[in-house]
């Protein structure tokens, strides 16, 4: 038979045996106290046998998580005196405890993983990141259900070395509160005699501890890694800021607001990336490409001899006007007004408190780093002889590539793609993977890919490219598809296969701030860095590479480094909706079935074709879909994806509802403008509900209305 069913079985014949012989009725004060002289004499008569058969009872009542526990720690007091009792209580209970951690990993483990895998994703981060000390903060706290500790951890990560003696330690203490007052248990009448004054204090502190403990730790953390350093004794700056992205310019934004002293240094362009070379000027293309391709099939809106030719070097200078009119918005002149000190140069960290830039050296209390990322350009073969655009260069070149090859099929090189293919490029999209947009779900990419095909691009998935080379004076790439190599020749090449972080060039090397595998900044859940004053968000901290990502990050960053003394907050990514502007716009916010599955996390999927919307037929932009994921029987939104037109605004509605608690069925019941593609929110909600209806409740109203009509038949 299987070892787990055993296993199962047994577990289950012990809980029928306690419960039938009432083994938490009889583990009460009330009846220790009755049994107290008739357990003294067996003791005195035979003290190993009774400490052994008192240990396993324990170690047994513990690990599986029976009712009174605490009533045998008082016990163990009142038989075997302070030490003896502390002694035979702390191994007792930390051994059970660890056997109900154990059977909690090994029989319970997927099935509470299936009901709760989003929360334990998230349990299972801190615990490898902290998790020693969550389980020590708990174990301090001897009113915290014990068992409920045990059965949580079995379920997570963490070693079951590091469970047994973090838990060993950390009851201990509120083990001799409850050993040492069950040493005085004949002078005891109830367990709230227990709580006194004193001991309640002594509850608080223990509770208190650690914090304190926590506190401790990190001053003498901080200390060794600032000791080698000179705390200047003033500062000129309560935050310097590095990089004026989104991520820079928020967080200067704020800590002005707030009145603090503040400086933004930049060395290129005010707006970081965003604005100069991705966000923007992408978008700006989009809408031209989008124009031409309204042209090209206007017949279908009853628009006969509708053409246009594209000039390029027109739309290109369209593209740098957009970046024009919106640059005021994060000027200097902006900026300063607001109370930032802007400096235009290269700032390089000189030790934890202090800047240089310019010649001049600031001192700071704080230091944010916001210097973004940079198109990553892969080692191939003959890239070097190669003359090709990234996200960066694009921008300057005024002619239309004839033949254009996109190397990438992330975000960044499915809206160039789709760009370049309808304002008259030829284009070759390579991707190296199965499919393109591989964070997104197996039906969203081939329903992308197709319209990109059916626009006239040729979509190459599974290519990997494994060198250049020069015929004719053409540049060629050398690829490789299921076992063949195969050559495309082209005229632009863009590189689009993803971001690396900037860390290089500004003192970070120097001070040994540490980097994750992926070349962003390490840091806690607080944003802070190797050193606590030093903080990174936006590009270059990850884990998401979003302009609303970083905005979201600097508020942290500005706030814990003001007042991270008073209170701290960590920053939360519950609730992250980005999008992907190709026709048709994909948009997503928390899981996608993909993710669900990969995290064993139970969903239900709700979705609505958006062929079927009124405001859709009538704009000849029918097609896509609304899909959500949400907790099997509930309304609770797990994860929303949309694909179709202006999906990036219609998801904002599911964001707010994630923030907020909001289940699809209060998305029902709100009024929608007819007719607007935001409608499609509503009947995605009213698809879950028909799918939910309360079918006995129907066949009894069914049967009361054919009453009501005096139609006996068939009631």
């Amino acid at each position: 038979m299987n070892k787990k069913i055993v296993l199962i079985i047994g577990a289950i014949v012990v809980l029928i045996l306690a419960s039938v012989f009432d083994v938490g009725s009889l583990l009460t004060l009330e009846n220790i106290k009755a049994q107290q002289a008739k357990i003294d004499g067996l003791y005195n008569a035979n003290p190993l046998l009774v400490a052994g058969s008192f240990f396993l009872i324990y170690v047994a009542v513990a690990a599986l998580s029976i009712p009174g526990a605490v009533f045998l720690t008082l016990l163990s007091g009142a038989i075997f005196g302070l030490f003896k009792g502390l002694l035979i209580a702390s191994f007792a209970s930390t051994i059970g405890a660890t056997l109900a951690f154990l059977a909690s990993r090994y029989l319970l483990r997927n099935t509470v993983e299936s009901k709760f895998g989003d929360k334990l994703y998230m349990i299972n981060n801190s615990v490898e990141k902290e998790g020693a000390f969550y389980l020590f903060t708990m174990r301090l706290v001897p009113i915290f259900p014990f068992f409920l500790v045990n059965l949580v951890m079995g379920l997570t990560k963490i070693k079951t070395g590091v469970f047994y003696l973090v838990s060993q330690i950390g009851m201990l203490a509120g083990t001799f509160v409850f050993v040492n007052a069950g040493t005085q248990l004949a002078g005891i009448n109830s367990v709230n005699e227990i709580l006194s004054p004193k001991l309640l204090l002594s509850f608080a502190l223990l509770g208190i501890f650690p914090i304190v403990a926590k506190k401790i730790v990190d001053f003498v953390k901080a200390r060794k890694i600032y000791e080698k350093y000179e705390k200047p004794e003033q500062f000129d700056r309560d935050i310097v800021v590095i990089g004026a992205g989104s991520g820079g310019l928020v967080t200067a934004y704020i800590g002005a607001a707030v009145k603090a002293e503040v400086s933004l240094i930049e060395k290129h362009q005010m707006g970081g990336d965003c604005l100069n070379t991705g966000c923007v000027p992408s978008k700006a293309l989009i809408k031209s490409a989008k124009l031409m391709h309204s042209i090209d099939t206007a017949e279908k809106y009853g628009l006969t001899d509708a053409s246009a030719n594209v000039d390029f070097k027109a739309a290109m200078d369209r593209v740098h006007g957009v970046i024009k009119a919106i640059e005021p918005h994060d000027s200097p002149e902006r900026y300063r007004g607001l109370g930032v000190d802007v400096i235009e140069g290269e700032g390089k960290i000189i030790d934890p408190w202090r800047v240089a830039v310019n010649g001049t050296t600031l001192t700071t209390r704080n230091i944010v780093i916001a210097t973004g990322a940079r198109p990553f350009v892969p080692p191939i073969p003959g890239i070097e002889d190669v003359d090709y655009l990234t996200s960066d260069n694009l921008w300057e070149i005024e002619e239309l590539p004839g033949k254009l090859v996109v190397l990438g099929g992330g975000p960044i090189g499915c809206e160039l793609t789709q760009a370049f293919q309808r304002l008259g490029s030829d284009v070759h999209q390579v991707e190296m993977a199965p499919a393109i947009m591989g964070r997104e779900d197996p039906e969203v990419a081939e329903l992308v890919k197709a319209k990109f095909e059916a626009d006239g691009v040729n979509v190459l998935v599974n290519t990997k490219a494994t060198g250049f080379r020069k015929d004719n004076g053409r540049d060629v790439l050398i690829a490789e598809q299921d076992g063949k190599t195969i050559e495309i020749d082209f005229d632009k090449i863009i590189i689009a296969v993803g971001r690396k972080a900037r860390v290089e060039g500004f003192g970070l090397e120097d001070l040994g701030i540490g980097l994750n595998a992926n070349g962003t900044i390490e840091h806690n859940d607080y944003l802070q860095t190797d050193y606590p004053n030093i903080y990174a968000v936006g590009d270059v901290a990850g884990p998401y590479q979003f302009t609303h990502v970083s905005a979201h990050q600097a508020w942290y960053a500005a706030v814990n480094s003001l007042f991270g003394s008073l209170r701290k907050f960590r920053a939360d990514y519950r609730v992250i909706p980005w999008a992907t502007f190709t026709d048709p716009e994909v948009a997503r916010v928390g899981l996608s079935e993909t993710d669900a599955k990969e995290k064993n996390v139970a969903y239900e999927v709700t979705k609505y074709g958006i062929d079927d919307l009124d405001r859709a037929i009538a704009d000849g932009t029918d097609y896509g879909f609304i899909k959500v994921l949400t907790v099997p029987g509930k309304d609770k939104i797990l994860g929303v994806t949309i694909v179709g037109e202006h999906a990036g605004d219609l998801i904002s509605e599911y964001v707010l509802a994630m923030k907020n608690g909001i289940g699809l069925n209060k998305v029902l019941g709100t009024i929608h403008i007819y007719p607007t593609l935001a409608e499609s929110n509503k009947y995605v909600a009213g698809e879950w509900k028909r799918a939910h209806q309360p079918e006995t409740v129907l066949k009894w109203l069914k049967k009361f209305h054919a009453w009501r009509r005096g139609d006996n038949k068939k009631v």
